[in-house]
């Protein structure tokens, strides 16, 4: 079995479509270069043909990307097709991105049409544009939403085109992961020809799902997991990158691997929410502020004896330099203790009782103590940096 999961990144096509989070062409190798750093193997450039800006930052990605694949999207429409190959034309790794809706709700209230002109769209799309590049990637919209059977019927009418890859997107968040990954393994289970190209998933985050929705795939056939930094994306956003590749980090018995450093992890989300004006949550997984900060008393006692216990990632491991102790009212005396002598205060045992209760005093107050706070509370004792 391939246990190597492509890490395919759209943070450049559908996290810029946040309302407001646009980027130029400058901003955008700034950020495609940072994602080739970080190793990911698939970068979705743009959509070509949605305005000269995004065909000329795809171009432009075409030709500065060597190591990563560089994709555009299109609609399964041969102008958008042949928009995309030329922006294309310089690119080391090109794929095109193609596809339509499958669902009924998309397929009868959207398009318009009727399922066996899905089918044939499905086709012509793609051996289209294998006129223009060997690797053509297959998305069926709305996937989550279709009927299996259907689904089938078009994911396999898309390989027998020559699709090299097959996205199955939960394009509105809706599926529940269990539902997710049985999608994923029916098609595995019945489609001619699938062991021969990739299975992606493509999750949306509307009920908060989508990373859960992504390892469903992931443990049910999929090899690509499409995603963006941060977790950036329209609506409640995409699977967020950082936490599916440290969830098959960390669950290293699933026996699951990519290509990702994890240590840019943090830096390259820095970069994405400052370039994108897009502040990440403080209780963000993985890159968020808090992430690896305590406040709490038994917490803060606990990861001061042995970070394991309240830990399961090394800050190191993506880039943070180190956890934080913040102290608040909630915080004991090992916390209070440990601070102190981070700035070079040492106290004995009676000392920091006194310290602690008119810490507890100003805390109430001002709700987070910091270091000049802490050298006020210790003026005049004795033992202070003995």
């Amino acid at each position: 079995m391939n246990n190597r999961i492509q890490i395919f990144d759209t943070t450049l096509r559908d996290g810029e479509q946040v309302p407001g989070c646009g980027l130029n062409k400058e901003e955008k190798i700034t950020i495609a270069k940072a994602l080739e750093a970080l190793g990911v193997d698939v970068i979705e450039a743009g959509f070509p043909i949605s305005s000269p800006g995004d065909f000329e930052s795809v171009k432009a990605l075409a030709d500065v990307i060597k190591d990563a694949t560089v994709c555009g999207l299109s609609r399964a429409v041969k102008k958008d097709i042949e928009c995309a190959a030329e922006a294309l034309k310089k690119a080391v790794k090109p794929r095109i991105h193609t596809g339509l809706g499958t669902s009924d709700q998309h397929v009868f209230t959207k398009l318009k049409i009727s399922r066996e002109e899905v089918l044939i769209r499905a086709h012509e799309c793609v051996s289209y544009a294998k006129k223009f590049v060997e690797d053509v990637e297959f998305y069926a919209e709305d996937a989550g939403r279709t009927e299996n059977e259907f689904l089938a019927r078009v994911i396999e009418t898309a390989v027998k085109a020559g699709a090299t890859v097959v996205n199955i997107p939960d394009t509105t968040g809706y599926c529940l992961p269990e539902e997710y990954g049985q999608k994923i393994k029916y098609l595995a289970d019945n489609v001619r020809g699938i062991e021969n190209v990739t299975i992606s998933t493509h999750c949306h985050n509307d009920l908060g799902l989508s990373t859960a929705n992504s390892i469903a795939g992931i443990q049910n056939g999929a090899r690509q997991v499409e995603c963006t930094i941060n977790g950036v994306g329209e609506r409640a956003g995409n699977t967020s990158l950082e936490e599916v590749v440290m969830i098959l980090r960390k669950h290293n018995w699933l026996n699951f691997e990519t290509g990702i450093n994890t240590q840019q992890l943090y830096p390259i989300s820095q970069l994405v929410s400052e370039t994108m004006n897009m502040p990440i949550q403080a209780n963000k997984a993985i890159v968020g502020s808090n992430a690896f900060a305590h406040s709490s008393g038994i917490h803060q006692d606990g990861v001061i004896k042995n970070r394991d216990n309240y830990e399961i990632i090394d800050p190191a491991e993506v880039g943070v330099n180190k956890s934080s102790i913040i102290l608040t009212a909630r915080s004991g005396r090992a916390a209070l203790n440990f601070r102190l002598g981070q700035i070079g205060v040492h106290l004995n045992k009676e000392e920091l009782e006194d310290t602690y209760q008119r810490f507890l005093k100003v805390a109430d107050e001002i709700n987070v103590v910091n270091d000049k706070d802490l050298k006020e509370l210790v003026e005049g004792i004795a033992s202070v940096n003995a």
